[in-house]
């Protein structure tokens, strides 16, 4: 029983320190991304529709 306790008070430790190098990650800005939004605009483009299309070989 307490190889149990040992071990779930281990697991709470490791999620501890997990949780903060997230926050920590977070406040220093590792997630941050300057450069994607000034790209953007240069991948907005809106789909082309494929219904008014038709392939027709005639051939006369």
């Amino acid at each position: 029983m307490g190889v149990i306790v040992l071990l779930i008070a281990f697991s709470l430790l490791v999620a501890l320190i997990f949780l903060g190098a997230f926050f920590w990650a977070v406040k220093t800005g590792q997630f941050d991304d300057p450069q994607t939004p000034s790209m953007r605009m240069l991948f907005d483009d809106k789909p082309v529709s494929t219904k008014n299309k038709t392939l027709t070989n005639k051939t006369d």
